[in-house]
Protein backbone atom coordinates (compact mmCIF):
# COMPACT_ATOMS: atom_id res chain seq x y z
CA UNK A 1 0.00 0.00 0.00
CA UNK A 2 1.75 2.64 -1.31
CA UNK A 3 0.21 6.34 0.61
CA UNK A 4 2.26 9.76 1.50
CA UNK A 5 1.95 12.38 1.38
CA UNK A 6 1.13 12.21 -2.69
CA UNK A 7 2.80 8.96 -3.35
CA UNK A 8 2.46 10.47 -7.44
CA UNK A 9 5.32 12.96 -6.66
CA UNK A 10 7.89 10.52 -6.28
CA UNK A 11 9.97 10.53 -9.31
CA UNK A 12 10.77 7.07 -9.02
CA UNK A 13 7.08 6.05 -8.26
CA UNK A 14 6.72 3.84 -11.83
CA UNK A 15 9.85 2.68 -11.05
CA UNK A 16 8.89 1.39 -7.43
CA UNK A 17 5.90 -0.09 -8.32
CA UNK A 18 7.43 -2.45 -11.56
CA UNK A 19 9.77 -3.79 -9.14
CA UNK A 20 6.98 -4.26 -6.45
CA UNK A 21 4.88 -6.21 -9.08
CA UNK A 22 7.75 -8.00 -10.70
CA UNK A 23 8.31 -9.30 -7.21
CA UNK A 24 4.21 -10.55 -6.80
CA UNK A 25 3.34 -7.84 -4.60
CA UNK A 26 -0.18 -6.47 -4.79
CA UNK A 27 -0.31 -2.64 -4.40
CA UNK A 28 -2.62 -0.21 -3.78
CA UNK A 29 -2.27 3.31 -4.07
CA UNK A 30 -3.30 6.14 -1.60
CA UNK A 31 -3.63 9.09 -3.31
CA UNK A 32 -5.80 12.76 -3.23
CA UNK A 33 -7.04 11.88 -6.96
CA UNK A 34 -5.46 15.75 -8.06
CA UNK A 35 -3.00 13.79 -10.47
CA UNK A 36 -4.97 10.89 -11.15
CA UNK A 37 -5.98 12.13 -14.76
CA UNK A 38 -2.76 13.18 -15.71
CA UNK A 39 -0.94 9.81 -14.31
CA UNK A 40 -3.70 7.45 -15.45
CA UNK A 41 -1.93 5.54 -18.08
CA UNK A 42 0.34 4.22 -15.73
CA UNK A 43 -1.64 3.88 -12.97
CA UNK A 44 -3.97 1.88 -14.51
CA UNK A 45 -0.89 -0.63 -16.02
CA UNK A 46 1.15 -1.08 -12.65
CA UNK A 47 -1.49 -0.11 -9.33
CA UNK A 48 -3.95 -3.04 -8.44
CA UNK A 49 -6.25 -0.65 -6.94
CA UNK A 50 -7.04 2.82 -5.82
CA UNK A 51 -8.21 4.75 -2.24
CA UNK A 52 -8.67 8.30 -3.31
CA UNK A 53 -9.17 10.81 -0.48
CA UNK A 54 -13.08 12.05 -0.52
CA UNK A 55 -13.55 14.79 1.90
CA UNK A 56 -17.46 15.54 0.88
CA UNK A 57 -19.01 16.77 -1.48
CA UNK A 58 -17.92 19.32 -4.01
CA UNK A 59 -17.85 22.50 -2.10
CA UNK A 60 -16.86 20.83 1.06
CA UNK A 61 -14.12 18.62 -0.60
CA UNK A 62 -12.83 21.76 -2.26
CA UNK A 63 -12.79 23.72 0.88
CA UNK A 64 -10.83 20.87 2.46
CA UNK A 65 -8.62 20.44 0.37
CA UNK A 66 -8.04 23.98 -0.13
CA UNK A 67 -7.33 23.40 -4.41
CA UNK A 68 -10.10 24.73 -6.09
CA UNK A 69 -11.47 22.48 -8.17
CA UNK A 70 -10.12 19.52 -6.61
CA UNK A 71 -13.44 17.54 -7.01
CA UNK A 72 -13.62 18.07 -10.03
CA UNK A 73 -9.86 16.88 -10.98
CA UNK A 74 -10.60 13.78 -9.17
CA UNK A 75 -14.04 12.73 -10.81
CA UNK A 76 -11.69 13.71 -13.66
CA UNK A 77 -9.00 11.28 -12.50
CA UNK A 78 -11.38 8.60 -12.03
CA UNK A 79 -13.39 8.82 -14.85
CA UNK A 80 -9.70 8.35 -16.55
CA UNK A 81 -9.08 5.29 -14.91
CA UNK A 82 -12.24 4.28 -16.13
CA UNK A 83 -11.98 4.33 -19.39
CA UNK A 84 -8.53 2.56 -19.29
CA UNK A 85 -9.42 -0.26 -17.23
CA UNK A 86 -13.13 -0.25 -16.16
CA UNK A 87 -12.84 -3.40 -13.89
CA UNK A 88 -9.98 -1.35 -11.76
CA UNK A 89 -11.12 -0.86 -8.13
CA UNK A 90 -11.60 2.56 -7.19
CA UNK A 91 -12.56 3.53 -3.09
CA UNK A 92 -12.84 6.67 -1.39
CA UNK A 93 -11.94 7.11 2.28
CA UNK A 94 -13.71 10.49 4.45
CA UNK A 95 -11.81 11.85 6.88
CA UNK A 96 -14.76 12.35 9.89
CA UNK A 97 -13.86 16.23 10.89
CA UNK A 98 -15.42 20.04 11.90
CA UNK A 99 -15.51 20.45 8.16
CA UNK A 100 -17.51 17.55 6.89
CA UNK A 101 -19.10 15.70 10.05
CA UNK A 102 -22.26 17.10 8.79
CA UNK A 103 -22.21 16.30 4.99
CA UNK A 104 -21.58 12.40 5.42
CA UNK A 105 -24.69 11.40 3.79
CA UNK A 106 -23.85 13.82 0.88
CA UNK A 107 -20.45 12.28 0.67
CA UNK A 108 -21.59 8.57 0.51
CA UNK A 109 -23.90 9.97 -2.65
CA UNK A 110 -21.02 12.17 -3.82
CA UNK A 111 -19.16 8.99 -4.27
CA UNK A 112 -21.39 7.18 -6.00
CA UNK A 113 -21.63 9.94 -8.27
CA UNK A 114 -18.49 9.83 -9.74
CA UNK A 115 -18.19 5.91 -9.71
CA UNK A 116 -16.25 4.99 -6.62
CA UNK A 117 -16.68 1.18 -6.17
CA UNK A 118 -17.23 1.72 -1.96
CA UNK A 119 -16.30 4.63 0.51
CA UNK A 120 -15.39 4.16 4.05
CA UNK A 121 -14.95 6.86 6.93
CA UNK A 122 -12.77 6.93 9.95
CA UNK A 123 -12.69 9.62 12.68
CA UNK A 124 -9.46 12.40 12.23
CA UNK A 125 -6.35 11.48 14.17
CA UNK A 126 -6.01 13.97 16.46
CA UNK A 127 -3.59 13.09 18.87
CA UNK A 128 -0.66 11.09 17.64
CA UNK A 129 2.56 11.87 16.01
CA UNK A 130 2.28 9.88 13.05
CA UNK A 131 2.30 11.53 9.61
CA UNK A 132 5.67 13.73 10.41
CA UNK A 133 3.77 15.24 13.46
CA UNK A 134 7.08 14.95 15.85
CA UNK A 135 5.83 16.13 19.20
CA UNK A 136 1.55 15.74 18.44
CA UNK A 137 -0.98 18.84 16.90
CA UNK A 138 -0.48 21.41 19.47
CA UNK A 139 -4.08 22.49 21.00
CA UNK A 140 -5.13 25.05 18.64
CA UNK A 141 -4.51 22.68 15.59
CA UNK A 142 -6.65 20.16 17.03
CA UNK A 143 -9.52 22.45 17.70
CA UNK A 144 -9.14 23.59 13.83
CA UNK A 145 -10.15 19.60 13.04
CA UNK A 146 -11.56 18.40 16.72
CA UNK A 147 -15.67 18.66 17.14
CA UNK A 148 -17.46 20.60 20.08
CA UNK A 149 -19.77 19.01 22.51
CA UNK A 150 -22.75 20.48 20.21
CA UNK A 151 -21.00 19.12 16.95
CA UNK A 152 -20.55 15.62 18.53
CA UNK A 153 -24.34 15.55 18.75
CA UNK A 154 -25.11 16.64 15.89
CA UNK A 155 -22.23 14.16 13.94
CA UNK A 156 -24.47 11.49 16.41
CA UNK A 157 -27.93 12.34 14.66
CA UNK A 158 -26.21 12.20 11.24
CA UNK A 159 -24.70 9.15 11.82
CA UNK A 160 -27.68 7.53 12.30
CA UNK A 161 -29.05 8.69 9.56
CA UNK A 162 -26.47 7.31 7.91
CA UNK A 163 -27.12 4.09 9.26
CA UNK A 164 -31.09 4.56 8.38
CA UNK A 165 -31.25 5.44 5.07
CA UNK A 166 -28.23 3.95 3.74
CA UNK A 167 -28.94 0.65 5.23
CA UNK A 168 -28.51 -1.25 1.69
CA UNK A 169 -24.85 0.59 1.12
CA UNK A 170 -23.98 -1.28 4.58
CA UNK A 171 -25.51 -4.11 3.46
CA UNK A 172 -23.87 -4.51 0.42
CA UNK A 173 -20.62 -3.58 1.17
CA UNK A 174 -20.51 -0.24 -0.52
CA UNK A 175 -20.45 1.73 2.84
CA UNK A 176 -17.17 -0.53 4.39
CA UNK A 177 -18.21 -0.01 7.91
CA UNK A 178 -21.03 -1.69 9.67
CA UNK A 179 -22.86 0.43 12.15
CA UNK A 180 -21.45 -0.37 15.48
CA UNK A 181 -17.73 1.03 13.60
CA UNK A 182 -19.61 4.36 12.60
CA UNK A 183 -20.67 4.95 16.26
CA UNK A 184 -16.93 4.29 17.40
CA UNK A 185 -16.15 7.32 15.28
CA UNK A 186 -18.98 9.32 17.39
CA UNK A 187 -17.51 7.82 20.55
CA UNK A 188 -13.84 9.04 19.20
CA UNK A 189 -14.86 12.54 19.36
CA UNK A 190 -16.47 11.99 22.64
CA UNK A 191 -13.20 10.39 24.35
CA UNK A 192 -11.72 13.64 22.83
CA UNK A 193 -13.59 15.86 25.08
CA UNK A 194 -13.78 13.42 28.21
CA UNK A 195 -17.24 12.56 28.10
CA UNK A 196 -16.18 8.73 27.41
CA UNK A 197 -12.90 6.82 27.67
CA UNK A 198 -10.89 6.16 24.44
CA UNK A 199 -11.75 2.34 23.21
CA UNK A 200 -8.91 0.62 21.37
CA UNK A 201 -10.51 -1.37 17.96
CA UNK A 202 -9.76 -4.55 16.75
CA UNK A 203 -6.34 -4.76 15.47
CA UNK A 204 -3.68 -7.28 14.22
CA UNK A 205 -1.47 -4.81 12.70
CA UNK A 206 1.78 -5.10 14.50
CA UNK A 207 1.48 -8.41 13.80
CA UNK A 208 0.72 -8.72 10.00
CA UNK A 209 2.00 -5.79 8.35
CA UNK A 210 4.50 -3.16 8.65
CA UNK A 211 4.74 0.54 7.68
CA UNK A 212 8.40 1.70 5.61
CA UNK A 213 8.61 6.09 5.72
CA UNK A 214 10.16 7.54 3.12
CA UNK A 215 13.43 8.06 5.19
CA UNK A 216 13.56 4.48 5.69
CA UNK A 217 12.01 4.47 8.82
CA UNK A 218 10.38 0.99 9.68
CA UNK A 219 7.35 0.79 12.04
CA UNK A 220 5.06 -1.91 13.10
CA UNK A 221 1.63 0.85 12.26
CA UNK A 222 1.96 4.23 11.57
CA UNK A 223 1.30 5.26 15.35
CA UNK A 224 3.72 2.91 17.08
CA UNK A 225 7.70 3.98 17.34
CA UNK A 226 10.32 3.15 15.13
CA UNK A 227 12.08 -0.25 14.91
CA UNK A 228 14.77 0.68 12.75
CA UNK A 229 15.44 1.83 9.63
CA UNK A 230 15.81 -0.41 6.00
CA UNK A 231 19.39 1.86 5.12
CA UNK A 232 20.68 0.57 7.98
CA UNK A 233 19.66 -3.26 8.22
CA UNK A 234 17.22 -5.02 5.83
CA UNK A 235 14.23 -5.19 6.60
CA UNK A 236 13.82 -9.19 7.96
CA UNK A 237 16.58 -8.56 10.16
CA UNK A 238 14.71 -5.09 11.51
CA UNK A 239 11.35 -7.38 12.19
CA UNK A 240 12.94 -10.15 13.59
CA UNK A 241 15.04 -9.23 16.11
CA UNK A 242 14.58 -9.07 19.20
CA UNK A 243 13.31 -5.74 20.34
CA UNK A 244 10.95 -6.03 17.00
CA UNK A 245 9.75 -9.57 18.55
CA UNK A 246 9.88 -8.06 22.10
CA UNK A 247 7.49 -5.08 21.05
CA UNK A 248 5.31 -7.90 19.81
CA UNK A 249 5.38 -9.96 21.99
CA UNK A 250 4.29 -7.35 24.84
CA UNK A 251 1.70 -5.29 22.91
CA UNK A 252 -1.13 -5.60 24.67
CA UNK A 253 -3.58 -4.05 22.30
CA UNK A 254 -6.56 -3.39 24.53
CA UNK A 255 -4.65 -1.25 27.09
CA UNK A 256 -1.77 0.30 25.37
CA UNK A 257 -2.45 4.24 25.35
CA UNK A 258 -1.34 4.48 21.59
CA UNK A 259 -3.73 1.53 20.43
CA UNK A 260 -6.79 3.03 22.14
CA UNK A 261 -6.40 6.24 20.24
CA UNK A 262 -5.91 4.83 17.07
CA UNK A 263 -8.16 5.64 14.43
CA UNK A 264 -6.79 3.57 11.43
CA UNK A 265 -6.54 -0.35 12.63
CA UNK A 266 -5.98 -2.71 10.81
CA UNK A 267 -7.58 -6.81 11.16
CA UNK A 268 -6.41 -9.78 9.07
CA UNK A 269 -7.87 -12.94 9.78
CA UNK A 270 -5.18 -15.38 10.51
CA UNK A 271 -7.26 -17.94 8.11
CA UNK A 272 -6.45 -15.43 5.00
CA UNK A 273 -2.93 -15.40 5.73
CA UNK A 274 -3.30 -19.08 4.25
CA UNK A 275 -5.50 -19.13 1.69
CA UNK A 276 -4.80 -20.92 -1.35
CA UNK A 277 -4.00 -17.63 -3.64
CA UNK A 278 -1.98 -16.23 -1.02
CA UNK A 279 -4.29 -13.10 -1.19
CA UNK A 280 -5.09 -11.16 2.63
CA UNK A 281 -8.56 -10.49 3.75
CA UNK A 282 -8.90 -7.07 6.21
CA UNK A 283 -11.60 -5.89 8.03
Amino acid sequence: MLSGGEPQLATDFADLCRALRDNSIRLTLLTAGLLLHAHSPSISDIVDDVIVSLDGPPEVHDQIRRVPAAFDRLARGVASLRRLRPGMAISGRCTVQKLNFDRLRETICAAKRIGLNSISFLAADLNSEAFNREGGWTPQRQEEVALTSQQVDCLEQEMESVIYEHAAAIDSGYLAEGPEKLRRIVLHFRAHLGQSRHIAPRCNAPWVSTVIEADGTVRPCFFHRSLGNIHERSLPAILNDNEAVSFRASLDVVNNPVCQRCVCSLYLDPAALNSSDGSLVGT
